[in-house]
């Protein structure tokens, strides 16, 4: 069993980069939209209130004040919702695959409310043309009367900021769906690597001793101490041996013994 290698960093590929900056694209789209709907409110305001001050149909005076109202707010929840939606991509850039399937479900939403909103730019917001209902403006005046008043860009970007959002919230979706960001989404797994030449092997778990026999000890009760080997018997001395290196035989010539005198001699 070799020791396991920490699992490598994931590499985070282009595709999700990509991806989280067309949803940046996407909210200042929508911030230079809501931009444009505040500075020209007014404008819009004084337009609608003139188109149905001779009305007499119930709630004709009151058409200024929603219009304001829906424009304005639908207008600033779509800001919001498009910044929360560059903060879940940057969630996404750390590969958080929650965060990429609330991208999805969020940016599937505001892809169909831009839709809707810029198909009802396009075709007019107030109606079909020559649709009439009594005394009330049709909704093909309320346009005409809509584009005489304000400024001459205003429509023309506003449609334009429409196409580049849904165009880059369309491709920002279809880039996190791709293979190289399912690998980069994919939790990681550890992997198992042979260890590298002169690598050193982790030490294994140690295993309980097994129960055996205590050791037998003289201190021990009930176990007899060992009996002492008797010494081997030892050689008599070498002064006691005859011929041994301190004294040797006399006859033969060897030192004189102590106390002993020598033949013809005085006693020393």
């Amino acid at each position: 069993m070799v020791e396991p290698q920490n699992t490598p960093a994931r590499s985070r590929p282009g595709v999700v980069t990509i991806s989280t900056y067309l949803l940046l694209l996407f909210a200042i789209c929508q911030l230079i939209s809501v931009i444009i709907s505040l500075a020209t409110i007014g404008t819009v305001r004084e337009v609608m209130e003139d188109a149905y001050r001779d009305s007499t149909a119930e709630g004709a005076q009151n058409v200024a004040d929603i219009v304001v109202v829906v424009g304005v707010g639908t207008a600033i929840f779509l800001l919001v919702v498009a910044f929360a939606l560059f903060g879940l991509g940057l969630l996404n850039l750390r590969g958080k695959n929650g965060a990429r399937i609330a991208t999805w479900i969020v940016g599937g939403i505001l892809f169909c409310c831009t839709g809707f909103s810029l198909v009802g730019g396009l075709a007019g917001s107030f109606g079909a043309p020559g649709e009439t209902s009594g005394d009330m403006p049709s909704g093909e005046e309320v346009q005409r009367r809509l584009e005489e008043a304000l400024p001459g860009w205003a429509t023309p970007v506003s449609t334009l900021l429409g196409v580049i959002s849904l165009i880059s919230l369309l491709a920002a979706l279809i880039l996190l769906a791709l293979p190289k960001a399912n690998a980069f989404f994919r939790k990681p797994t550890q992997q198992w690597e042979p260890p590298t030449p002169g690598g050193t092997y982790p030490s294994q778990p140690g295993y309980p001793a097994a129960p055996g026999y205590p050791a037998a000890s003289p201190a021990e009760p009930g176990y007899p101490s060992t009996p002492q080997q008797p010494a081997d018997p030892g050689y008599p001395a070498t002064g006691d041996q005859p011929g041994g290196p301190s004294g040797q035989n006399p006859a033969a010539g060897g030192p004189e013994q102590p106390g002993e005198q020598p033949p013809g001699g005085r006693p020393g």
